[in-house]
């Protein structure tokens, strides 16, 4: 559900990580989540979250699609396999927090949406997957997986949302994660970064059993207060830990830097325009 964590320089393919997953994580919840929040407005808008809707929410991450979700009446249920996210999930959701009934409802599971069942409770109305599909080798076939788990806690005709990349052309940061590829170059079969391409979301959605019911594409651009921000939060999505098993974090750093110059503006700021797509299916 959450992207391979960040790797430093290794010695061969497969060594084990040496990173401050705690910092990495907060990278992720306080600079690079808050990007796709229009994409998490746009769903629960065409959807019509609220308060009839209980939402199992897979991958995550630090909670805040949750918690918008919850913000409109929802009961909200997330998974996620990183516990590093997850405290900051529980820190945002936290009932006492709160101070309604209603957004006291939601509930976090470390661990698969298998773990995210409970004998009796009612099925989930909504399904969403916001971890974009289709950027890293395999990652299509690792959510077909997690479907088949979510989609039996799901009721008839539930709405699973799935989400990924628009097209390369009209998103200014896939000139950025270009330096992903580059640079895993050595590790041909680690599962580096890729251009989205138009069918993956219907690909899984075919492969999970599910019914496409609609598509819609949303303006998500990448704002950050400098390039060191930018940098931080653009390693946090995961899409750079091939690269950074293939070369180290100093390198990665240095052609991220270079490649997010001619995004930086004169105040300093780096900007990124960026379009995400949706897929609206149906459980059978």
């Amino acid at each position: 559900m959450t992207p391979t964590l960040v790797r430093q320089h290794l010695p061969h393919a497969g060594a084990a990580p040496r990173v401050d997953l705690r910092a990495r994580a907060r990278d992720w919840s306080e600079i690079q989540e808050r990007m796709l929040v229009p994409l998490y407005e746009a769903v629960h808008e065409r959807l019509d979250v609220g308060p009839a809707t209980r939402l199992l929410g897979l991958g995550c991450g630090s909670g805040l699609a949750l918690l918008m979700a919850a913000a409109r009446g929802a009961a909200v249920t997330g998974v996620d396999l990183s516990p590093e996210r997850m405290t900051f999930a529980r820190e945002r959701l936290r009932p006492e927090a709160w101070g309604t009934r209603t957004r006291a409802e939601a509930r976090l599971v470390e661990g698969s949406p298998r773990d995210a069942e409970v004998p009796g409770a009612p099925a989930y109305t909504l399904v969403t997957a916001f971890e974009p599909i289709g950027c890293l080798a395999g990652d299509s076939e690792g959510m077909s997986g997690l479907l088949a788990e979510a989609t039996p806690l799901a009721e008839r005709g539930a709405a699973v949302v799935l989400a990924g990349w628009g097209p390369p052309e009209r998103c200014a940061t896939t000139s950025v994660l270009r330096v992903a590829t580059k640079l895993a170059e050595p590790l041909r079969n680690s599962g580096s970064w890729r251009p989205a391409l138009r069918d993956d979301l219907e690909d899984v959605a075919q492969r999970a059993g599910l019914k496409p019911d609609g598509s819609g594409r949303v303006a998500c651009p990448f704002g950050y207060a400098n390039v060191d921000s930018a940098v931080r939060g653009l390693k946090s999505t995961g899409l750079f830990d091939a690269a950074m098993a293939a070369t180290d974090q100093v390198q990665v750093d240095k052609e991220l830097t270079e490649a997010l110059h001619p995004h930086q503006r004169q105040d300093g700021t780096v900007w990124m325009p960026n379009v995400f797509r949706y897929l609206i299916a149906r459980v059978a």
